[in-house]
């Protein structure tokens, strides 16, 4: 599955350091879970998060959710073990916090490596700082084994002096430069967290608007996010006709030595089917991950 394919709808952090909650973590619907040893985690829980992520993941459970693990920083007392530990946990892959040049992934890609993590193990990257907004292209660059970024725009809009607005117009820029560095490098990326939890309607927004910019899906902190991320970054079911419908006009015209043809008065090209069969295969992966829960 290529990495735009792989459902990441909903991607909801869970601290490492609460048990109960990667217990849960295995009955909700999101697709993928980012099993949190940074931000989420008190200093003195650091170890006892690292153990029980470990403990957890090994116990199984999870299903088909992409199970990720956001580590601390190297310039922190734990990053360094956080990697070292992680690299054989069977996590799918490691979060490494405030990227902003392709040095700090090649760094992340040597330690994991050194560690033994398994080449199928990616690397997503935090896109929170300004420096990182204008590095975005090398980040995206930087290594095979990056599979997503994240956009941090809690810490992005603290670091510009900005403010959290419902339209996000001062997030704007850094946004388009994410999702562009993430598109011309073939990887994936998910739109930021929204915090008040009690605005459900700004939350519907938001994520309508991180479909309608190209994001693939939405990071969220809390489990009553899940459905409406699911729904909105899902394909619909018309959607998915429309593709099917088009990519067999098309095949049938190239058969046919056309290089074009016309449904339902839309003129269709390589380029419409290319996106058809994006979408009607990230539509199959979701049924799959469903099916499988």
């Amino acid at each position: 599955m290529s990495n735009t394919a792989r459902p990441r709808r909903s991607v909801l952090y869970m601290p490492g350091s609460n048990a109960r909650a990667l217990e849960k973590g295995r009955g909700l619907p999101a697709d993928a879970l980012i099993l949190d040893l940074e931000d989420a985690v008190a200093p003195e829980a650091k170890e006892t998060a690292r153990r029980q992520i470990v403990e957890a993941i090994a116990a199984g459970g999870y299903g088909a959710r992409e199970l990720i693990v956001r580590v601390n920083g190297f310039d922190s007392p734990w990053g360094d073990d956080d990697v070292k530990v992680m690299a054989t946990s069977g996590a799918d892959a490691i979060l490494l916090p405030k990227v902003e040049t392709a040095a700090m992934v090649q760094d992340l890609e040597a330690r994991m490596a050194a560690a033994g993590a398994p080449d199928t193990m990616g690397i997503m990257c935090m896109m929170e700082t300004p420096l990182g907004m204008l590095n975005a292209q090398q980040v995206a660059a930087a290594s095979p084994r990056i599979t997503c970024l994240v956009m941090g725009t809690s810490d992005l809009v603290k670091d510009l002096q900005a403010a959290h607005t419902p339209a996000r117009l001062p997030v704007l820029t850094s946004l388009g430069l994410c999702i562009l560095a993430a598109r011309a490098y073939g990887i994936a990326i998910v739109d930021g967290v929204h915090l008040d939890l009690s605005d459900d309607a700004g939350f519907a927004d938001h994520c309508l608007q991180g479909k309608e910019l190209g994001f693939d899906g939405k990071t969220l902190i809390h489990p009553k996010t899940v459905a409406k991320a699911n729904e909105v970054f899902a394909p619909s079911a018309e959607e998915v006709a429309w593709s099917h419908k088009i990519i067999a006009a098309h095949g049938e015209a190239t058969a046919a030595g056309q290089g074009v043809v016309v449904v339902d008065g839309k003129l269709v090209e390589n380029l419409h089917v290319e996106a058809a069969e994006r979408l009607v295969a990230l539509a199959e992966a979701i049924a799959r991950m469903e099916n499988a829960a």
